[in-house]
């Protein structure tokens, strides 16, 4: 049976106007249109809502039923509608990034993005959490990694290089050998691609003794960490931009080995690709950081 949307919201009106007259001003419509919607409304039902007592209407028994039961959920469809009017179509992408690259990378540079495309809608969701694609409403993702996964599109945001830094109060630029390093605390991104050990390997130091450290399992962590002056930490340049910008971490070795790994990594579904808003968003990237020529589409 097709529902009779409109007879029942003129029904609504007229029990709570109690008058047919002032439900079909109400309305903009004639009394007589209301009332062949009252009448076509009982006829579908198959009894008696309303009858006339003068110039007002009055309820039986089954009307007053009908109407308690309908008019609490018509109330919130007229608060519904009330509160969506005026609301602008909008387009909405969601983006998933590791909570450092959310914080410390783009952030800082999205108001360039909004700015360029003030229609999108974005939502930047911070998390370590891989995306499932066929569950998660997810556009596309910037994920940290080695950039080896199966049946998705996948772009290296390019190369990052991973320094030591600490806060001016710890040390000054240039002012310490690699040999000196492990007598400070240092400061491990535990999920990190370049570790400690690796970067004394490549400086050519085989130190001694056990140095103190200090764990984090979030890169932006640490780099606050080092940035109150905690010790000294390993991480990218890339992610510590906004710290050595404004003079809160300085690299304390004259000359570091360089260590560069691709970290960072956009993936989603290739259909994905076809859609406007992410193809803005990708080319956004593109423009905002030199990327690498690692691209893999799996």
């Amino acid at each position: 049976m097709q529902l009779p949307v409109k007879a029942i919201w003129v029904f609504h009106a007229v029990a709570k106007a109690g008058s047919v007259s002032r439900a079909a001003e109400e309305l903009g419509v004639t009394p007589s249109a209301v009332s062949q919607q009252i009448q076509a409304l009982e006829v579908q039902l198959g009894l008696s809502l309303m009858h006339k007592a003068g110039r007002r209407v009055v309820l039986t028994e089954a009307g007053e039923r009908y109407f308690a039961t309908i008019d609490d959920e018509i109330g919130r469809i007229v608060e519904a509608t009330s509160a969506i009017r005026g609301y602008r179509s909008v387009t909405s992408l969601t983006v998933r990034a590791t909570p450092t690259l959310s914080n410390k990378w783009l952030l800082p540079r999205l108001q360039t993005f909004l700015d360029l495309y003030p229609d999108i809608e974005i939502r930047i969701d911070g998390t370590n959490e891989p995306t499932d694609f066929n569950r998660e409403i997810v556009d596309l993702e910037i994920r940290h990694g080695d950039g080896r996964w199966p049946g998705l599109f996948v772009e290296g945001m390019g190369e990052e290089t991973f320094v030591p830094a600490c806060a001016p109060s710890l040390a000054a630029s240039g002012s310490l050998s690699p040999e000196d390093l492990p007598s400070y605390r240092l400061i491990h991104s535990v999920k990190s691609q370049a570790q400690w050990g690796r970067w004394f390997a490549e400086a050519g130091v085989r130190p001694t003794q056990r140095w103190r450290r200090l764990l984090f399992d979030r890169s932006h962590m640490a780099i606050d960490a080092a940035s109150g002056g905690m010790g000294i930490a390993l991480e990218s340049t890339t992610m510590m931009e906004r710290e050595f910008a404004n003079g809160t971490l300085l690299c304390p070795v004259a000359k570091p080995p360089r260590i560069g790994i691709v970290t960072q990594w956009i993936v989603c579904p290739r259909d994905h690709l076809r859609h406007k808003k992410v193809q803005a968003f990708l080319e956004w990237l593109r423009t905002n950081r030199e990327f690498s020529r690692t691209v893999q589409s799996k």
